[in-house]
């Protein structure tokens, strides 16, 4: 059953099209990629889907619900990891329970009893300029996973981390789906690596989206991979 559909979207920028009738589907406990060259629209489609941006024409439709241009419906990580350097670990996480409305005391431990499953057991009292890029990518995907949405946005989770500290994040991604039952969409510069443990994908190519289909089936695509793709599945 599709949880999250992106209908038809389109947005343009300056009269330059970025968006030209886009469409997504993520079904319940997915996890899908969305794949493309640098500029092809993959982070302005995200916006869209969250809320931050509102497309000129069409819809995001959230569990049967129209939240076209509406923020606060999905959990979104950006590329960069956001935290607050002058807030311990502990309290970076716990935001979206605070603004959810528990107290400090409890947003603090309902926060601090997932830190072993993010493997972040022992960071609770340090801040972030003290933790690797690594462990500063698990905090931001904690602090995601708490807003408690059905879905989430991952905008280059791996970016900027060690492939040790890649394999790691991608077991908590997939936990998240097969344990949690978390609907994900997610991009990575890295096609190989995303493709590993996606279910689908969709390849956006100026725009519009030019193939969709299994990992499996985008993987051995050699159409795909060479015009659309390039370079980024051969990293």
């Amino acid at each position: 059953m599709d949880i999250l559909s992106a209908e038809n979207i389109k947005k343009s920028f300056d009269e330059k099209v970025i968006l030209d009738g886009v469409n997504l589907t993520l079904q319940q406990g997915e996890l899908i990629s969305l794949l493309g060259v640098s500029g092809a629209g993959k982070t302005t489609l995200f916006n869209c889907i969250s809320g931050i941006d509102r497309p000129d024409s069409g819809r995001v439709v959230l569990g049967g619900q129209d939240i076209t241009g509406q923020p606060g419906h999905i959990s979104y990580m950006l590329q960069k990891d956001l935290l607050l350097p002058y807030k311990k670990i502990i309290d970076n996480v716990s935001l979206p329970l605070l603004l959810s409305g528990k107290s400090k005391k409890e947003a603090r431990t309902e926060a601090g009893s997932h830190f072993a499953q993010f493997g972040l057991e022992g960071t609770q009292q340090q801040y972030p300029a003290e933790l690797s890029g690594g462990m500063r990518q698990r905090a931001a995907l904690l602090r995601t996973y708490l807003a408690g949405d059905r879905v989430a946005l991952l905008d280059e989770p791996f970016s900027g981390v060690d492939p040790i500290a890649v394999s790691d994040i991608q077991k908590i991604v997939m936990e998240l789906r097969d344990t949690d039952g978390l609907s994900i969409l997610i991009t990575d510069h890295n096609v190989r690596e995303t493709l590993h443990i996606v279910d689908r994908a969709y390849i956006l190519f100026e725009g519009k989206v030019i193939k969709h289909g299994t990992s499996e089936e985008i993987a051995n695509d050699p159409i795909a991979r060479k015009q659309y793709l390039g370079d980024q599945f051969r990293m």
